[in-house]
């Protein structure tokens, strides 16, 4: 397996994953017309030609005969062109000394908190292919990019992860508070944010504090909490050192976590060592390993031993890194965990 930038020629398999990621999936909407535009989007950000502001950069997840089997992004700057919205979860406290009354009530406050932050988003791994590491292989190919590309990101990395919802698609936090003022369905507003229409947040959300104790218990009890196919996904970027610090989604409330990227550990782990032809056995650790480049970069996974400044994989896993011995390349173990990405 490698993961690559995306091409042109991906984009039937691509539509094909997406309808197969169903309705939850807002990030990558079906419709051939805008894949194909995020695809050529992509094709010019890996090619060093927009602003890190317009930046998307987008991956496929490729095996061994060339069949695209998983998708995941990053972007270079969330709320730079368009306004960024979350909720931060506070508290407010309220006292009556005379009645001896004294009340701390969780608070949302409307926010526009982590613009000018880089995000990874649009993870989609086949059903059939959720096994080995291909999970974390989709999920941290793209923190061994950063790690590679540190400047063309901004401080933090951030992740909006899918909330709670029915097989309907109906979320208990947009039904208690975002239908009163939005007449319209979760599915809708979702899907009209995913596709960039975000200014009618700004016309129609109430811009003071909203106190949790008037929503629903349904809703009260979902907020901050992903969805059960989103867990392995957010277990993945937790054990890298993202974490959840009372943001959340403005329309189903599901976490958004994050981290320095100074703090990742595969950013911060990870290091520049030379490519050696050999034959590690199965007892080797297995490593991330990125090519370094930018327009043509390949990442994978595979056992390897370090010997000093080289590390020594087969020949095979040089031929999918399209590199030569003497090569360099950033490399990262892997942690002997293997939790199965679905979606994020």
């Amino acid at each position: 397996m490698i993961v690559r930038p995306v091409s042109v020629t991906d984009l039937p398999a691509l539509l094909a994953l997406v309808r197969q990621a169903g309705p939850g999936f807002t990030s990558l909407p079906a419709s051939e017309e805008r894949l194909a535009h995020r695809v050529r989007w992509a094709q010019r950000t890996f090619a060093g030609q927009v602003e890190r502001a317009d930046a998307d950069y987008l991956f496929v997840l490729e095996d061994d005969d060339q069949q695209v089997v998983g998708v995941s992004a990053l972007t270079g700057a969330v709320g730079l062109r368009e306004p960024w919205y979350n909720y931060r979860v506070g508290l407010t406290v309220s006292s009556s000394p005379d009645l001896g009354i004294q009340r701390q009530i969780p608070t949302l406050f409307l926010n526009n908190e982590m613009t000018g932050q880089s995000e990874i988003c649009s993870l989609f791994l086949h059903p059939d292919q959720r096994q080995g590491n291909n999970g974390q292989l989709l999920s941290l190919g793209r923190l061994l990019f950063v790690a590679e590309f540190t400047h063309l990101f901004g401080e933090k990395l951030i992740a909006e992860l899918r909330g709670s919802a029915d097989e309907k698609g109906s979320s208990p936090f947009w039904d208690s508070l975002g239908r009163h003022f939005f007449k319209m369905d979760f599915s809708h507003a979702d899907h009209l944010s995913g596709l960039g229409n975000k200014a009618f947040i700004a016309e129609l959300m109430p811009r003071q504090p909203l106190y949790t104790c008037l929503l629903t218990e349904q809703a009260r009890a979902v907020i901050g909490k992903a969805h059960p196919n989103t867990e392995p996904a957010m277990n993945i970027l937790i054990a890298e050192g993202f974490a959840h610090k009372g943001y959340i989604d403005i329309f189903d409330a599901g976490p958004v976590i994050e981290a320095p990227i100074s703090k990742i550990r595969t950013v911060r782990d990870s290091q520049p060592l030379l490519l050696a032809i050999g034959t590690p056995d199965d007892e080797a650790p297995v490593w991330l390993i990125h090519n370094r480049r930018l327009e043509n970069c390949r990442i994978t996974s595979a056992r390897a031993r370090r010997v000093g400044n080289s590390l020594i994989v087969d020949r095979i896993t040089a031929k999918r890194l399209q590199l030569q011995p003497g090569n360099s390349v950033r490399a990262v173990p892997l942690l002997d965990r293997q939790p199965q990405t679905v979606a994020a």
